[in-house]
């Protein structure tokens, strides 16, 4: 019994490594948004922490979010610390619901009421943490002031849009491949007792 409890954990820290260094490789393939400023690229590391989420627990997902931010900070070296956290904040926020809702109720219908409040808690939070934390600690770390008028700019006219956008082209993405793995999600899903 011990033996094959241990067996399980060692499977599940190795299909959640595997994930985590997908994500980390979808991290490194990001490209921009017209009208919005340069900096902030669409990615769709997300998908593998949403597929741990579902398979094994919400926890999991923020796991995997996680283990890509720290390998991520280790591969690019301490050059902006404060980008990783607010990426690793804003992806929790947007995995968890989705695993979440899944968990307690599986379908479709619990993936798109995910989708949708992660991708609105994901905009509307990560707008008002940039307005009041993350652009004033990136300002103290880079040595730039940032005035009240240029933080509303930036999270009104960058932040908050660039979320909701985010969220919405990763949501249509993931849908038709939720419907793909299904199947193989389903199989492989640890029972909430168990997770």
């Amino acid at each position: 019994m011990q033996k094959s409890q241990s067996s399980s954990k060692l499977l599940k820290l190795v299909v959640l490594s595997l994930l985590a260094t997908m994500s980390l490789v979808l991290f490194f393939i990001s490209f921009p948004l017209p009208l919005l400023p340069p900096y902030l690229k669409v990615d769709f590391s997300d998908i593998p922490a949403l597929i741990a989420g579902m398979i094994f627990s919400p926890a999991a997902g923020v796991l995997v979010v996680f283990l890509k931010n720290l390998m991520y900070f280790v591969a690019k070296g301490a050059t902006d610390p404060v980008g990783v956290v607010a990426n690793f904040i804003a992806g929790t926020l947007y995995v968890f619901p989705v695993a979440y809702l899944y968990r307690k109720h599986s379908g479709i219908n619990s993936i798109v009421i995910g989708l949708t409040i992660g991708t609105v808690v994901m905009a509307v939070v990560m707008t008002i943490l940039n307005y009041f934390i993350i652009l004033p600690a990136y300002g103290m770390f880079v040595g730039v002031g940032f005035t009240d008028t240029a933080k509303w700019i930036a999270v009104i006219g960058g932040v908050l849009p660039f979320n909701f956008i985010k969220g919405i082209i990763v949501s249509i993405l993931f849908v038709p491949l939720f419907f793909k793995l299904k199947e193989w999600i389903e199989k492989k899903k640890v029972p909430t007792s168990a997770a």
